[in-house]
């Protein structure tokens, strides 16, 4: 299976997917539109390791709940990528069971490997 969890609207989703092209049997998913469901979740957890894998704490809304100053459980990190699309790191990419979780360099070019050996 190959799949994208993206955002449309993030300039750095949209430079990255150019990057991966092509995109021929990647299923893409813009997770402002087409919310990542519960089982999809779990999928990505299970391959991560963890749902704070998952979390990204960039979003603004992290800093406006005030969860930077708190600690937070795996339930609770579940509970929030759950609650909003901007939580969910991005793009999470999976490939043939593998996952690629965020934006940095070393997992763009891993994930390009993959895609494209």
């Amino acid at each position: 299976m190959k799949k994208i969890y993206y955002l449309s609207t993030c300039s750095t989703c949209q430079r990255i997917l150019k990057e991966l092209q092509p995109l021929n049997g990647v299923e893409l998913q813009d997770i402002k539109t087409d919310a990542t469901t519960p089982s999809q979740l779990t999928q990505m957890k299970e391959l991560a390791g963890s749902y704070e894998a998952l979390f990204s704490r960039r979003a603004l809304l992290y800093k406006e709940r005030g969860l930077n100053a708190k600690i937070l459980t795996e339930s609770e990190y579940k509970e929030l990528l759950l609650d909003h699309y901007t939580f969910l790191k991005r793009p999470v990419i999976l490939i043939n069971g593998h996952i690629f979780i965020g934006n940095t360099r070393k997992v763009v070019d891993a994930a390009q490997k993959a895609l494209h050996p």
